[in-house]
């Protein structure tokens, strides 16, 4: 579960530097994951995800929204 956004499927993006003189090296851009620990709306436990910011605000909505989702099937 490393680098991997369990919500979103975010993973790390690899580019390319370029410096003024054009000079071109590798890079990698890794997504804003953070490790949470989330109350299971399925179950009602507590789970260990990681996750990405932008996936935290989608739980927000769909718990205000009054979705039901199981992070255990996120995880996996």
């Amino acid at each position: 579960m490393s680098k991997f956004c369990a919500l979103t499927d975010k993973k790390p993006l690899s580019g390319n530097n370029v410096s003024h003189s054009k000079r071109h090296t590798r890079r990698v851009q890794n997504p804003n994951l953070q490790t949470k620990r989330l109350v299971n709306p399925a179950t009602g436990k507590i789970e260990k995800i990681k996750i990405s910011a932008r996936g935290l605000r989608t739980l927000a909505k769909w718990r205000k929204e009054g979705k039901v989702f199981d992070l255990r099937k996120l995880n996996a």
